[in-house]
């Protein structure tokens, strides 16, 4: 069965690289959100949680780092609520406070930043399978809306993630988030790989399809059904299960390591 098209174009995120302590940390950054001076990184694995501090002291100094515990789940709270040394369990964060800096970690799924260029506000999730069937991305669209967002005033940018080719799930699987996460009309547009072999258990090789899952481009989806307008969506050509010089990917190797991401005002 052909594959479905997807509206959506990948864009080139510029890298950077910077030196703490005699240690260098590399970082992505989005075309859209550098555009109107948002400070952010999507860090590469060269990060880890024990350096968030001096990261953020870095971008902004005097700045609190908030980070929550996340659950692959569709909470987001204000970051005032989970700052250093009172997590939270949620998958956003918004930020209620101008010297707040929202932490994210991620290992396949997407982090997203969001950012109001009228009044600066911004917010960051974790999004992945379980977040866009939950519908995380209305949750936080309708927080902006309490605040006064247009929607021609709301940029998105969609950092690092794994790539359609690599994100593999079975075809009830794939029916199942298309039904939750709102692609119904993409439910029968399966795209099916080429015949994946494995060896068995009884040493002969047994065929399996498999289905490829594109967590970017439903995440695109949700936000054009929001009214988010394109022209305001960065979606980053990276992929983290393919980039393993740079990514920790969870599919790739099932690590329980982190790259960290963090936007602010």
């Amino acid at each position: 069965m052909g594959s479905a098209t997807i509206p959506y174009k990948e864009k080139y995120y510029s890298k950077a690289e910077i030196f703490i302590q005699n240690k260098k940390f590399e970082y992505y950054s989005s075309p859209i959100l550098s555009q109107h001076n948002f400070k952010h990184a999507y860090f590469t694995k060269s990060s880890s949680e024990k350096f968030l501090q001096l990261l953020g002291n870095h971008f902004n100094e005097n700045y609190i780092n908030c980070v929550s515990n996340q659950i692959h789940s569709n909470v987001i709270v204000f970051g005032s609520n989970s700052q250093e040394g009172s997590k939270i369990d949620a998958d956003g964060l918004f930020g209620n406070k101008f010297n707040q800096n929202l932490w994210v970690y991620t290992a396949d799924c997407m982090p997203i930043f969001f950012a109001d260029k009228r009044t600066r506000n911004v917010a960051a999730l974790h999004c992945g399978r379980k977040g866009l069937e939950k519908k995380i991305i209305k949750n936080l669209v309708e927080i902006f809306d309490n605040f006064g967002t247009s929607r021609d005033d709301l940029l998105v940018a969609i950092g690092p993630a794994i790539s359609k080719k690599h994100y593999l799930v079975d075809k009830m699987t794939l029916k199942e988030f298309y039904v939750k996460a709102g692609n119904k009309k993409m439910m029968m547009n399966f795209n099916k790989t080429e015949k994946d072999l494995c060896f068995s258990d009884s040493n002969h090789f047994k065929e399996q399809y498999s289905y490829q899952l594109d967590l970017k481009g439903a995440a695109y989806r949700q936000l054009i059904n929001e009214n988010i307008p394109n022209a305001n969506i960065d979606i980053s050509n990276l992929c983290t299960y393919e980039l393993k010089n740079e990514f920790n990917s969870w599919r790739r190797s099932k690590t329980i390591s982190r790259q960290w991401n963090f936007i602010c005002p």
